[in-house]
């Protein structure tokens, strides 16, 4: 194995994603793992709204194809000002 990664590329990979609950939250995201990951399908992103509605988890599972792809998107998705977490 390289790369420090117990991963073996390609594979799939669920990325979440926290957030306050607001407008373009979903689409913001979908536009940043879009830009890392082409292949992937928006329609496939899971949401959940938290208990009180404040907070909202999208998980978006993308097909990685290699641990610097997946550096890059969460540091990108890290960065953004609406995320609270990503996992």
């Amino acid at each position: 194995m390289s790369d420090d990664t117990l991963l073996e590329f390609p594979c799939d990979f669920p990325v979440k994603i926290m957030g306050k609950t607001q407008d373009g939250f979903a689409e913001a995201m979908v536009a940043i793992v879009v830009k890392h990951a082409p292949d992937f399908d928006a329609a496939t992103v899971e949401m959940r709204a938290s208990k009180g509605g404040n907070y909202l988890s999208l998980t978006c599972t993308v097909r990685a194809t290699s641990k610097s792809q997946l550096d890059a998107l969460y540091r990108e998705i890290t960065g953004h000002p609406m995320v609270s977490m990503a996992l």
